[in-house]
C-alpha cells in the first residue's frame, strides 16, 4: 500500500470521526462551505454579466 492511499484512508477516517462525534458542528461546517460556494458563484455571474453589458 502506498503512502498516498494510506493518507486518503486516514483523511476519510478523520472526516467520519468528526461527523459521528460532532454532527452539529459538521453540519454547520458543510453549511458554511455551501454558502461560500454560492456566494462565489454569484460573484462570478455578476462579473461575467458586467463584462458583457459594459
Amino acid at each position: 500500500m502506498n503512502a498516498k492511499k494510506i493518507a486518503g484512508l486516514v483523511g476519510i477516517a478523520l472526516v467520519l470521526f468528526f461527523v459521528i462525534a460532532q454532527p452539529g458542528n459538521a453540519a454547520h461546517l458543510v453549511g458554511n462551505i455551501v454558502g461560500f460556494l454560492r456566494e462565489s458563484a454569484e460573484a462570478v455571474i455578476t462579473f461575467v454579466s458586467n463584462v458583457f453589458t459594459s
